[in-house]
């Protein structure tokens, strides 16, 4: 199970390249409202040994002084990432803590890029709509086209509507990054005809700037679950390639 510091890294991201990360949430613990399958942290029960969040002064300090350590070693950032165990914008503060790192950014490392990895389930909350409109790179998940299969995928805390969530992506006029996990069980498959057909259409009504699709890289919580290779992938969304979508495709 994964447990991360404040800031980390940087590390090396599949998605984002050399990346610098932000975890809002419990440093020894997991907090979200999804408990996803595959979840690297693993399931939220097995998190619950922590629940401190970090202050908006604790980020400040502990961020500026990693960004100042990598300019002084020359090491490159390409994204900060607010990433981390949970859901950050659960934290009561996220909006803030968006307006710090942008403001350290712009700062010691203007090139990169700020990201947060966010399974898009607060986008009707204002502050958070209005804080992943400032990011170089909302990046939002929808795994499922269906509110059934996204309960079995993604396992919400609360109701989960995956029309409620189209609605509010649509208010990014397409200048947002979808993020989709491929992957299969026992009882469902990503790239089954009705699962694929439904989720191509959800991309087409949205029409974000990129698309994130990728598979499981480290050990799941759930046994049982299929990776997909970087090919089979590849041939699943085909039909958006040829329509122009970009799209980048990560084993």
């Amino acid at each position: 199970m994964m447990r991360e510091e404040l800031v980390f890294g940087p590390i090396f991201s599949r998605r984002l390249g050399s990346s610098l990360g932000i975890n809002l949430l419990p440093t020894r613990g997991k907090l979200c409202n999804f408990d996803c399958i595959y979840c690297e942290c693993g399931w939220n029960k097995d998190g619950r040994e922590d629940r401190t969040l970090p202050t908006p002064g604790q980020l400040q300090d502990a961020l500026e002084a990693a960004l100042k350590d990598c300019a002084g070693r020359s090491i490159g950032i390409d994204s900060i990432t607010f990433s981390g165990d949970g859901e950050p914008t659960l934290h009561p503060d996220f909006p803030e803590m968006v307006d710090i790192t942008l403001a350290l950014r712009n700062k010691y490392a203007p090139s990169a890029k700020v990201s947060v990895l966010s399974n898009a389930t607060r986008l009707g909350r204002e502050p958070v709509f209005q804080a992943l409109r400032k990011v170089d790179n909302p990046i939002l998940k929808i795994d499922a086209p269906t509110d059934e299969l996204a309960a079995r995928i993604n396992r919400p805390a609360r109701d989960y509507h995956v029309r409620a969530v189209v609605e509010n992506l649509k208010r990014f006029e397409g200048n947002f990054i979808l993020q989709t996990m491929f992957l299969r069980s026992g009882d469902f498959d990503s790239s089954s005809p009705e699962v694929l057909q439904g989720w191509m259409d959800l991309v087409r009504e949205l029409h974000p700037r990129e698309i994130m699709v990728y598979t499981l890289d480290r050990e799941a919580p759930q046994a049982g679950l299929e990776k997909f290779t970087v090919g089979q992938m590849r041939e699943c969304v085909r039909p958006l390639l040829e329509e122009g979508f970009q799209i980048q495709i990560k084993g």
